[in-house]
């Protein structure tokens, strides 16, 4: 089958890849010239030097099953391209949770009753928590928030467990994220297989991860990738869809088009080719988004305790972490802070984190790089939220992390919506 990718985002190299080993013609519409998406390389300067940033400070953990078996199918070298260490939730001043080198769930067994500045409390109520997600499999009323799902919890295990796992995995504020995902999150990283809440932190710019090792080997399978194209319009001509884009060569016909664009920009190319009030469209324009903002700093001379630390999260300091990179992909002193749910303009923020970093690091005279923000860098993860599914149309379908599935908008649901888009394929021929 003839197939056009339109998205370079990690949902369509994975999608593109898929249907490549299964026997397809491949073509990748990417419309910027960097590929990866939202989680793609950024080219910066230091003291007039190339430095390689990051759109947003992403990190992988041991459950992402599927991206970790793409990445070493590819011939990437997982162990070195990404640091592997325990689930830790430490802030500045040592206090917080590191689970140690055990079995699942015996490693969150033992983290909780050894955390560090905890009250027994604490521990006891949320082990009595999580005792009794388990006895309930997991499952709650679909209608409840991560906020409610945590309401007997004491508020020390909220403010320093609950909270940073929420906005970290869900990039949405507790009292208005899915207590049903949250759930999912936690069973598959926690109580599912051992390893799985390792956090795995990329060593390599994320461009370097798996957007670059599948573009290089679509290239050498004979797939097409045509970046800094941009599809202006899909129309569908009997069996056949046909691709106008902004190139001056001649678009091509294809049996089947698979949108791995942002959810937007889908419903933009699908709305043609649909009937009128077709529920795929709305509910692809009606998702709601959360942004994310990363401000990374150079602070000479500094090394954290932590290659990732927590940090306390409040009125004026809006960073929930802070990430070394000097003891991961870049020089040392440079630091990336990360605010989840970010809300307010560039300066407002980096002001904000630069008066963070002195007040709970004790750093001073820090050197702002830069500033990045993405406005919609997911989609707000609600209670009952009803997600667009795969299927769009006959020979139209869609990938991305916001697609119907049990995961929030992360790496891993991007790469699991387009492997099974790519082998939805098989339906349609």
């Amino acid at each position: 089958m003839k197939l056009a990718v339109i998205g370079g985002g990690w949902a369509g190299w994975a999608a593109a890849v898929e249907a490549t080993r299964r026997g397809h013609q491949v073509t990748v519409f990417e419309a910027s010239r960097t590929a990866g998406g939202r989680a793609r390389r950024v080219d910066a300067a230091l003291a007039g030097q190339p430095l390689a940033l990051d759109n947003g400070q992403h990190i992988l953990i041991g459950a992402y099953t599927e991206t970790l078996q793409l990445m070493a199918d590819l011939g990437i070298d997982v162990s070195a391209a990404l640091l592997r260490m325990p689930l830790t939730l430490q802030f500045p001043d040592g206090n917080g949770i590191r689970l140690p080198r055990l079995r699942a769930p015996f490693d969150a067994l033992f983290g909780i009753l050894s955390a560090k500045g905890w009250p027994w409390r604490d521990r006891l109520s949320l082990l009595r928590a999580a005792t009794g997600w388990q006895l309930r499999g997991f499952r709650c009323d679909v209608r409840q928030s991560v906020a409610d799902l945590c309401s007997g919890l004491a508020p020390g295990a909220m403010a320093t467990l609950i909270e940073p796992l929420c906005v970290s995995a869900l990039n949405t504020p507790p009292e208005r994220a899915s207590g049903q995902i949250f759930l999912r999150v936690l069973h598959d990283s926690l109580f599912s297989i051992s390893g799985g809440s390792n956090l795995l932190l990329p060593r390599v710019d994320l461009g370097a991860l798996l957007p670059g090792a599948a573009l290089s080997w679509l290239t050498t399978q004979g797939a097409c990738v045509r970046t800094g194209v941009r599809v202006k319009g899909i129309t569908r001509r009997g069996d056949l869809w046909q691709l106008e884009t902004d190139s001056t060569e001649l678009s091509d016909t294809f049996e089947a088009v698979l949108l791995a664009c942002p959810p937007l920009e889908a419903a933009r190319l699908a709305e043609p080719c649909l009937d009128l009030g077709n529920p795929w469209l709305a509910k692809a324009r009606g998702l709601r988004y959360e942004g994310i903002a990363t401000v990374y700093v150079m602070a000479p001379g500094t090394r954290l305790t932590q290659p990732m630390l927590a940090l306390h999260a409040g009125d004026g300091h809006p960073a929930q972490f802070v990430f070394d990179r000097g003891q991961l992909s870049g020089p040392a002193g440079l630091l990336a802070f990360v605010v989840s749910a970010s809300v307010g303009d560039n300066a407002a923020l980096t002001a904000q984190v630069v008066a963070q970093a002195a007040a709970q690091l004790g750093l001073q005279q820090l050197q702002v790089i830069q500033t990045i923000v993405e406005k919609r860098a997911t989609f707000a993860c609600t209670p009952g939220l009803q997600r667009p599914g795969l299927q769009i149309a006959p020979g139209l379908l869609a990938c991305g992390d916001y697609v119907d599935g049990p995961y929030p908008a992360t790496l891993e649901g991007a790469v699991r919506s387009g492997l099974a888009a790519a082998r939805h394929l098989l339906s349609i021929k």
